[in-house]
């Protein structure tokens, strides 16, 4: 019989986990089968978020270059970016066993800031959502313009962050990094819910006055980073100068470092906590002494955080999501910077690292970028470059099953 983790709810008592024994136990490294997510034709696709019941989440490009949000269904990808929150963009970022799923969309409203908040390039307001039976439920802000996602829970409750109406002058100015920016006001760590319309702030860090959380377990934990608005930058290719958890009874806790914090001149650069199971146990990724690279880690409280390194001939890293199993995947990289070169999806699994490319049939028509999300049934969703047949050169959305 299949081991897994069984879990009660009810709408006062959080959910309870039972760990009983890795279902991996009996395999040195698992062997995948590989889905092409497409949708064929499609210049790009990317699955951002699987939940244990065959739904992914995740965006693709419309016929007239917006983004969209797209729920996959058995592989089969479901257009539920309409009516969205009245602007033109939307992306998917996670999707929950209730078929909740949330993401980011644009408003019709204009962003007076215009800090092209979630990179869309429209000059539009920007929000968090949750849908569900086709319904759009915009997540408020702290009082300022836009807001953005972290993960979804089981429960229904949103990680993220959002704007206050508090203008910083320690802002950077001009467009940073990754393209968004000019940030004009503080963004600070929130969870939204469950309680329908409810947000919470998180605290910070002292020193700090800028934060983001990023992964949510069912239990209530929360990871992310806090900095200021100087060395923190938010998504895409966010970076933050503390990796941090967010205890069940709201306190913050420093994750420690491997050895740097964060390069603002250095794309992606950062010591950022993405993930957190209902163990505890939190993956993300540090800089290492000097500012110059950056590796994924696993932290745990028994060990604190351990660099789990990168793949042969790889320079940097990050640890995007992890099971309650404890596995980790993410992207190993060649170097950092704009024109880091090749990226590929990674596995690691009982204290080894492989290329998920290694791990699919040798004739898969896809070479795997990066791995976004990993469910309890061992199932990666990511997105990669179509390598032959019809859509080559596209990057479509992967599902990646385990062979058992």
């Amino acid at each position: 019989m299949k081991r897994k983790f069984f879990t009660t709810t009810s709408t006062t008592a959080l959910l309870i986990l039972i760990v009983i024994a890795p279902a991996f136990a009996a395999q040195a490294q698992p062997q995948y089968k590989l889905t092409d997510l497409g949708p064929s034709g499609n210049p790009f696709s990317q699955a951002a978020g699987i939940a244990d019941n065959d739904l992914v989440a995740g965006i693709d490009t419309a016929p007239d270059g917006t983004s969209h949000s797209i729920l996959w269904y058995q592989g089969r990808p479901i257009d539920i970016s309409a009516p969205g929150l009245g602007g033109p963009n939307s992306g998917a970022g996670g999707v929950n066993l209730r078929g909740q799923v949330m993401g980011q969309a644009e408003t019709s409203t204009k962003d007076p800031n215009n800090e092209n908040f979630c990179a869309y390039f429209t000059g539009l307001q920007c929000l968090p959502y949750v849908w569900q039976f086709g319904v759009f439920t915009p997540l408020p802000t702290l009082g300022g313009t836009n807001a953005s996602f972290g993960a979804i829970n089981n429960l229904g409750a949103v990680s993220g962050y959002a704007e206050n109406t508090h203008r910083d002058p320690d802002c950077r100015p001009g467009v940073s990094i990754n393209g968004t920016g000019p940030q004009v006001l503080d963004f600070e760590p929130v969870i939204w819910g469950p309680r329908p319309g409810h947000i919470r702030q998180l605290p910070l860090l002292p020193g700090d006055t800028v934060g983001m959380a990023l992964g949510l377990n069912d239990l209530g934990q929360a990871v992310g980073t806090t900095g200021t608005c100087v060395n923190t930058i938010i998504a895409p290719l966010l970076g933050g100068p503390h990796a941090v958890l967010w205890d069940t009874d709201g306190s913050v806790h420093n994750l420690g470092n491997l050895g740097g914090t964060i390069n603002n001149t250095l794309l992606a650069s950062g010591t950022v906590a993405f993930s957190i199971n209902n163990r505890g146990q939190v993956t993300g990724q540090s800089d290492l002494p000097g500012d110059q690279i950056f590796h994924p880690f696993l932290w745990t409280r028994q060990t604190g955080m351990v660099d789990l390194g990168v793949l042969d001939g790889d320079a940097v890293g990050a640890g995007l999501s992890l099971n309650n199993w404890g596995n980790v995947v993410g992207a190993s990289i060649t170097s950092p910077g704009p024109a880091g070169g090749n990226s590929r999806a990674f596995l690691w699994h009982k204290g080894h690292m492989s290329d998920l490319n290694a791990l699919i049939p040798a004739n898969s028509p896809m070479y795997l970028i990066v791995a976004f999300s990993i469910n309890d049934e061992g199932q990666i969703a990511g997105f990669g470059v179509v390598a032959s047949g019809p859509d080559a050169g596209e990057v479509h959305g992967f599902l990646a099953t385990p062979k058992y």
